[in-house]
C-alpha cells in the first residue's frame, strides 16, 4: 500500500474519531431550564407525581404498613400516638 493511501486512511480515521467525540458531547451548554422556562415547570401539570390527593393517600398507606411515621413532616412513633 502506498504511503499516500496510508496517510489518507489515518486522516479519515482521526476525523471520524473527532466527529464522534464531538457528537457525544451533545448540547452540554444548553442543559437545564432557562430562566423563561421555569414558570412553565412550576405549573401543577408538570409535577411528577400527578394527583396530590392520591400521593397523600399513598403516603398514608406506606406509613401504616411500615408502622412508623416521619419523613413527611409528621412526628411520632410506630405505636400510633402522635
Amino acid at each position: 500500500m502506498s504511503p499516500l493511501k496510508t496517510h489518507a486512511r489515518r486522516v479519515a480515521g482521526l476525523s471520524a474519531c473527532l466527529l464522534a467525540s464531538a457528537a457525544m458531547t451533545g448540547c452540554a451548554w444548553l442543559s437545564g431550564p432557562q430562566a423563561w422556562e421555569k414558570g412553565n415547570l412550576a405549573k401543577p401539570q408538570m409535577s411528577m407525581g400527578g394527583d396530590p390527593l392520591e400521593q397523600r393517600f399513598q403516603q398514608h398507606i406506606s406509613t401504616s404498613k411500615e408502622a412508623a411515621s416521619g419523613g413527611y413532616g409528621v412526628g411520632g412513633g410506630g405505636c400510633g400516638c402522635n
